[in-house]
């Protein structure tokens, strides 16, 4: 608890350093504050470090990893930004400041247990990027290949862990004290980006997501994916094929070049709906740091990626809605829409159809029939969220990583060809997707991929059968004994009952007749005949007795 308030310290330190509370306090939701600065001491003396954009910037630097990723998201959606702002940001995409050579000789000498000198022909000490995670350095195999050698920073792992456990707390409290708060799900968003971050730290699983959507993309106009050297690669240390191209933010020298920035665009779009509906393994971290054009063939330009630390899947579930939800949401099937919702769990079993159909037609409908430029996915999930929390619609953890990749797409289609009429593009993939995974076609490659299992397990059938048959026998038997215990037992209960409803008639008559005995005595003859009576009710109550005990 003492680190947490620590770091809150730390925090609350560094914006007043960068002059960032000038920045909080001018925002609308603090602007009524704003002559509070007057009374901060600090005011008083300091003096301003570079402009807006750069102070934030070295903020977040400073701040550390999770900052940095922050910042970077941001930077994809210039569009909701101002432009010296963006600007700043996109220099967190890959010139975070480095850390020395030294160290990351020693990593890499540490992981191989061997001098670099051995794996490496020539090492450059002058990183080719340096970003929040780790940093990347030029180098050539001794068979002469070109290579590329990404090192993850020391002694990250405490760094982000603390500010994880910051991220918990702010959860916790905002799930408890802030009533959407439930809705929200904050700590389990803050498990899905703590996922993430710590599968990011392990090079090893990088290099294995950057050989699985190379095989993906095997062969593919659409993205190229460079090979990763296994052999050179631990969970800190990651050797992969160098790449060439023109990063994909640097549209003068794209246009200079001749590409046809229509149909980047396009394959953008294209590579998103592939990913994620045809291979559901999709790279989740395509900030413009990370995405290149290989410009060789301007008029069919191809994308290249690199850095996979981020990847997203989905489950079949999942997987089948959103692709139905994407569908519907193209063809304007808003009714279709609000369903899905329901069926999949998204909103409460009990909502109204009708009501969220409208709602979501509301948000929705104007949007259509406008090109890239004049609408913005940033505004129209806040809008779709808004709408949400009306009818109680909670946070899906496991798409937060496929809205920040649908975020970043949209950004990076509004840079290249703004005119770009997304929906158009993405509707007839959706509609192939859909034919493919539902028709004919579908029908038959399940049977095929079910072939060798069916072969296999036919010449197992008669025997399987038989042991089923055999089941179903003893199921019955168990059934008739049961059926026969249960019979004995309602007897037994019926006889019981009927034994204390006799007992019962044969005590009360016992003590009839005992009292009629004791009440006839003192009077003499004239009561006689009541005595002779009392005898003979008690006689028939210890008759009745008598029955009831031997039917036990």
């Amino acid at each position: 608890m003492i680190g947490r308030g620590l770091r809150l310290i730390r925090i609350n330190w560094v914006l007043v350093k960068y002059g960032l509370d000038d920045v909080i306090l001018a925002t609308r939701l603090f602007r009524p504050l704003r002559w509070t600065r007057y009374f901060m001491p600090w005011n008083w003396v300091r003096r301003q470090r570079g402009t807006r954009g750069e102070r934030i910037r070295q903020a977040l630097e400073e701040l550390g990893p999770i900052f940095v990723k922050f910042g970077q998201i941001l930077s994809t959606r210039s569009d909701l930004l101002p432009p010296d702002v963006a600007m700043e940001l996109a220099r967190l995409q890959d010139r975070v400041p480095p850390f020395p050579a030294t160290a990351a000789r020693a990593i890499i000498e540490q992981s191989y247990e061997r001098p670099l000198s051995e794996a490496f022909a020539r090492f450059d000490d002058t990183p080719i990027a340096s970003a929040s995670i780790a940093q990347v350095h030029g180098a050539r195999l001794w068979d002469g290949e070109e290579v590329v050698v990404k090192v993850v920073r020391p002694d990250i792992q405490p760094v982000i862990r603390r500010d994880l456990d910051l991220l918990y707390t702010f959860a916790a409290l905002t799930q408890r004290y802030w009533p959407p708060g439930r809705r929200l799900r904050p700590r389990e968003v803050v498990a899905e980006f703590e996922k993430t971050l710590i599968d990011e730290l392990d090079l090893m699983r990088e290099a294995a997501n950057a050989s699985q959507l190379r095989r993906n993309f095997e062969d593919s106009r659409l993205l190229y994916i460079p090979a990763v050297h296994f052999h050179l690669t631990t969970d800190r240390v990651m050797v992969m094929e160098r790449i060439s191209g023109v990063p994909v933010n640097h549209m003068e020298r794209l246009r200079a070049e001749g590409v046809d920035m229509r149909r980047l665009a396009e394959k953008g779009v294209e590579i998103f709906f592939t990913q994620v509906f045809r291979d559901s393994f999709f790279h989740a971290d395509m900030h413009p740091g990370n995405i290149f054009v290989d410009t060789t063939q301007p008029e069919d330009p191809q994308y290249v990626a690199v850095d996979f630390g981020i990847v997203g899947s989905l489950g079949p579930v999942d997987h089948r809605y959103l692709a139905e939800n994407f569908l519907a949401f193209f063809n304007r099937d808003y009714r279709r829409v609000a369903e899905l919702h329901v069926e999949s769990g998204w909103v409460p079993a009990g909502t109204r159809v009708e009501e969220f159909e409208a709602a979501m037609r509301t948000v929705c409908e104007p949007i259509f029939e406008r090109p890239l430029r004049e609408i913005s996915f940033g505004a129209l999930l806040m809008r779709l969220f808004q709408t949400g929390r009306r009818f109680d619609m909670e946070i899906q953890p496991q798409l937060v990583l496929l809205q920040k990749t649908l975020l970043n797409i949209e950004g990076l289609g509004r840079q290249l060809y703004p005119e770009l009429d997304l929906w158009r593009t993405a509707k007839p993939y959706m509609e192939r997707w859909m034919r493919s995974e539902l028709g004919v076609g579908a029908v038959i490659r399940n049977v095929r991929r079910e072939l060798p299992h069916w072969g296999e397990e036919l010449p197992r059938m008669p025997q399987r059968l038989l042991e089923a048959l055999e089941a179903l026998h003893d199921t019955r038997r168990q059934m008739d004994e049961q059926r026969r215990e249960l019979q004995a037992l309602r007897h037994a209960v019926h006889r019981n009952g009927r034994r204390r409803e006799g007992t019962t008639v044969g005590v009360l008559l016992v003590a009839g007749g005992v009292l009629l005995h004791t009440l006839a005595t003192p009077l003499g003859p004239v009561l006689a005949g009541i005595a002779a009576e009392a005898w003979a009710v008690g006689t028939a109550g210890l008759v009745v007795l008598a029955v009831a005990w031997l039917r036990r």
